[in-house]
């Protein structure tokens, strides 16, 4: 019989298995609710196979649940509208129906910041209104306003938004950018990069979810980096790092976000909306909220985690090439598609 009290969605992505592994510190046993198995066994953790859209699927896998991280979605590299809405909000819905009916204590849900697109002014708070800019990101605001909905029903839910995260084992468009740093060539950004921009490392974002799920009543909070600085400095920082000769290079804003958009849509190249979108745009949060209330204090500056990412990446490049196993787009790597030939003209 399962001693597991907490359940984690999608557990066997990138994030939700490092949510986990801070979760088995506190507990005896996390159930993992995934279409995936995880990468790694481990007998603390019992694994449920089965999609988010079954709703039968994920009310058996609430059964004698007390608390439930929501990971499943559906990230912008999947290019699918179609996907965003049947994942991220139908999916959601079916999760918080089945938090009700089972008498679930406390749900924490991952957002995104993709909820805002470009926010008018920086820093985002909690009470910045959002505005979404692509199918992503209006997909996640409707999963919110359907977290809204169920708290209004007496579910006690917290939503967890997070800049873009970072961290060992984060591939997908990552690890395109290293693969160049680690080439030596290039890398772009748009205008002088100049903008500003937060990320959040993982093991940061795992702890702000786990302190959230011993404070009751239903809330919201913005989570990143407390250091961060401008796109152009956070590269550059990972450039000096590897010793490749790999420069940093201006690209007008207008046309690369009109050829990031084409290639696309050609479905030559993996980059989503939402990077088009947010790369050369300012964005950051106010943590101010989390920090006092959840006593969260984010230990990684945007610097310290994109090093990190990038050596973690170099030291496993062979093995990740080699791995064509089943895996979520954040923990697999891309083909560069046409982004290989800009590469080389940078």
């Amino acid at each position: 019989m399962s001693t597991a009290r907490t359940l984690v969605t999608g557990g066997s992505g990138y994030f939700g298995e490092i949510l986990i592994r801070h979760l088995l510190d506190r507990e005896t046993c996390v159930r993992n609710f995934d279409l995936n198995p995880p990468g790694n066994a481990n007998g603390r953790i019992e694994t449920v196979l089965g999609d988010i859209r079954d709703a039968s699927a994920i009310r058996a896998a609430c059964h004698g649940i007390e608390t439930v991280f929501h990971n499943v979605a559906q990230v912008p590299l999947a290019k699918n509208r179609e996907l965003f809405r049947s994942v991220n909000r139908e999916g959601t819905k079916n999760l918080l129906e089945a938090c009700l009916t089972e008498g679930v204590r406390k749900v924490i849900v991952t957002s995104s910041s993709a909820v805002f697109g470009v926010p008018r002014s920086n820093p985002v708070t909690e009470d910045t209104q959002p505005v979404p800019g692509e199918d992503y990101g209006r997909a996640k605001l409707e999963g919110e306003r359907l977290c809204a909905e169920f708290s209004g029903r007496g579910l006690d839910i917290t939503i967890i938004r997070p800049r873009t995260i970072l961290g060992g084992g984060r591939l997908g468009i990552f690890q395109i950018l290293f693969e160049w740093i680690r080439l030596g060539r290039n890398v772009p950004v748009f205008g002088d990069g100049s903008n500003v921009y937060q990320f959040v490392h993982a093991d940061d974002l795992a702890s702000a979810c786990a302190l959230s799920a011993g404070r009751p009543g239903s809330t919201i909070y913005n989570c990143g980096a407390e250091h961060f600085g401008t796109m152009r400095e956070g590269l550059e920082a990972v450039c000096r790092h590897a010793g490749t000769g790999s420069k940093i290079r201006g690209v007008p804003m207008g046309a690369a976000v009109a050829a990031m958009k084409l290639t696309s849509a050609a479905g030559v190249s993996p980059l989503g909306a939402y990077h088009s979108l947010m790369y050369g745009r300012s964005m950051y949060f106010d943590i101010t909220k989390a920090r006092i209330e959840l006593n969260w204090q984010p230990r990684y500056s945007n610097d310290q985690m994109l090093i990190e990412s990038y050596d973690w990446y170099v030291q496993r490049r062979q093995q990740i090439q080699n791995d064509h196993s089943a895996r979520s787009h954040h923990r697999s790597p891309l083909r560069q598609g046409v982004l290989a030939l800009v590469s080389r003209f940078l």
